[in-house]
């Protein structure tokens, strides 16, 4: 992924003041979307857990909010578990820059390797994924509901 954003951002990460908006964005961009709880889980309850936020900067005016990922390192896996972009921010590199920074903490932590699944339907996050050095490694059927799709398992090994 050599691509760089097209907007200025800054990855920080999440605080509890986000919420409302990640959640707003995990709403409108998932057909069965996390709950405010999992992403609180996911901010203060999980040792293996880290949510960061994509900002846009702001010319003088400070940062907006135009994404987020949530990932864990467990031992020697990295495990990207979440990601949106609103929409009006999509296309801009915000997803690719979220992915680039997951490896890389991935790697700090001493992640060996990485997985994660997706929509087998989701076309842009596929190749998103698959830029960034995943390849598909297996497909679980009839994984999502809402609507019923299988899932297709991506992994990048070495990290």
């Amino acid at each position: 992924m050599k691509t760089a954003p097209t907007i200025p951002l800054e990855i920080i990460p999440a605080t509890q003041q986000d919420l409302d908006r990640i959640v707003r964005i995990e709403q409108e961009s998932f057909p069965a979307p996390w709950t405010r709880k999992m992403f609180e889980v996911e901010l203060d309850g999980n040792p293996f857990g880290s949510l960061m936020t994509a900002r846009a900067i702001l010319d003088g005016t400070g940062t907006a909010l135009v994404g987020y990922m949530c990932f864990w390192v467990v031992f020697e896996e990295l495990r990207l578990m979440n990601l949106a972009v609103d929409a009006p921010a999509r296309r801009q590199g915000v997803a690719a820059e979220l992915v680039r920074r997951a490896l890389a903490a991935g790697r700090e932590r001493g992640a060996l390797r990485a997985i994660l699944e997706v929509r087998a339907s989701n076309g842009p996050a596929r190749r998103l994924y698959e830029q960034a050095g995943f390849r598909q490694i297996a497909l679980r059927a009839n994984y999502y509901t809402h609507p019923v799709e299988d899932a297709v398992i991506m992994g990048m090994e070495p990290l």
